[in-house]
């Protein structure tokens, strides 16, 4: 058995990337067999391990990828969350959306449903939206709609290669690991990302493998009540990473969206019905459109398009009144059910592999102290600074600090 698995079931740190690159060589080569990769899947899905092997096995896989052939992308966003919370319909997909319609440049990424019965791609697929299928497109697509939702070709290989190797097992029983890390693992040359972590995942262990990425602002987001989303009447916590260091804000129960939110409003519908109620909340009123726009107003301060929390979640419900966020939707479906034209076919030479990327362990834990407290907004006057927010945020006036809980 290869030593990454033997380090993984005895739950000792495998911090060496080298052992991780010769199991990735193994896969690739197909030498690694079906019960290793599977042991692999179900030891990772049953106990995500240390921050030390997490940075060595993320690094592996991002090394293995040659560099985005684009960007950067400034001030775009992606909105991924871990899955695994209380049940919901496509929150994020939506709020993508309404930020987009807010002018906010938008990278989504994400999956079909692993732990839920809509992933965001199965969702897409729904509606007419097309995945793109290249950086190049990606681009493109960014730069007509102002959103652009990333296909399967933002991950690793070796996740399809894994794939390969344990069929006929199915991927979905190890959706844990798969929602956990996902979010980490997409490659897209965008300034920040905004990743909401269910209270069925490892939160601190998550946080402690965002302090020590670099090369986005990374917003993780949790509250009280165990979602993966923002929601206006919970008590939310929002850990930033960045240049500047960890930091955080949080946003209490009816801060900023109207009070009487439940979570009888979020529920999923059938599938065969999801089309038509996801047009119907971007288009409409009530606590569903509220949290998609408190959702919407983190892409707006994460990613620098807005400087403070009412202004970005009044610009979110004016992009829903007027129609905008709906229409672009309609605008991607129309251009989806146009035939394709052909393109001119030319050679491109394979990439060379990217050098190694070091993965810094953090300068220090994220502390409970570092993370400030929203109030009602009528009362708040916090502000982030233009641009891209890293680090700690602005503080807010000494009536409104609160010492803050410690979430999970």
């Amino acid at each position: 058995m290869h030593d990454a698995l033997t380090g993984l079931l005895a739950q000792r740190p495998v911090a060496e990337r080298e052992t991780w690159r010769s199991l990735w060589d193994q896969l690739d080569d197909g030498s690694l067999g079906q019960e290793q990769a599977v042991v692999l899947l179900a030891s990772l899905t049953t106990r995500l391990p240390g921050p030390e092997t997490l940075r060595a096995l993320l690094g592996s896989l991002l090394e293995r990828r040659p560099a985005p052939p684009v960007g950067p992308w400034p001030g775009a966003v992606n909105i991924v969350g871990t899955g695994g919370g209380p049940a919901t319909f496509n929150i994020s997909t939506a709020a993508a959306f309404v930020a987009a319609a807010m002018g906010v440049p938008v990278v989504k990424t994400g999956s079909r449903a692993y732990t839920s019965s809509l992933g965001s791609v199965d969702l897409l697929e729904r509606l007419g939206v097309r995945l793109t299928a290249s950086y190049s497109q990606t681009e493109r697509t960014l730069e007509q709609y102002g959103i652009a939702f990333a296909g399967p070709f933002v991950y690793p290989a070796q996740l399809a290669r894994l794939a390969r190797t344990v069929a006929p097992l199915s991927m979905k029983p190890f959706g844990r690991f798969l929602n956990a890390l996902g979010p980490f693992l997409a490659d897209l040359p965008v300034a920040a990302q905004v990743t909401g972590v269910s209270h069925t995942m490892p939160g601190p262990e998550l946080r402690d493998l965002a302090a020590g990425l670099a090369g986005r602002r990374i917003w993780l987001t949790a509250n009280d009540r165990g979602a993966d989303e923002l929601l206006g009447f919970a008590d939310n916590t929002i850990h930033t990473y960045g240049p500047e260091g960890p930091g955080g804000v949080r946003l209490l129960p009816d801060s900023l969206t109207p009070a009487g939110g439940s979570f009888a409003a979020l529920r999923p519908v059938a599938p065969a019905d999801a089309a038509e109620h996801f047009l119907a909340v971007l288009g409409g009123t009530g606590p569903a459109t509220d949290t998609v726009c408190l959702n919407a107003a983190a892409l707006a301060v994460a990613s620098g398009h807005s400087a403070d929390w009412p202004t970005a979640y009044a610009a979110a419900r004016e992009a829903v009144a007027t129609g905008a966020a709906r229409d672009l939707v309609e605008r991607m479906r129309a251009a989806a059910r146009r035939p394709r034209t052909p393109g001119p076919v030319s050679e491109v030479a394979s990439a060379p592999r990217r050098p190694a990327r070091t993965l810094a362990a953090p300068a220090e834990s994220p502390s409970t102290s570092s993370t400030r407290t929203s109030g009602r907004h009528a009362e708040s006057t916090h502000r982030t600074p233009q641009g891209p927010p890293s680090g700690r945020t602005t503080p807010l006036p000494t009536q409104a600090l609160v010492p803050e809980a410690t979430h999970g």
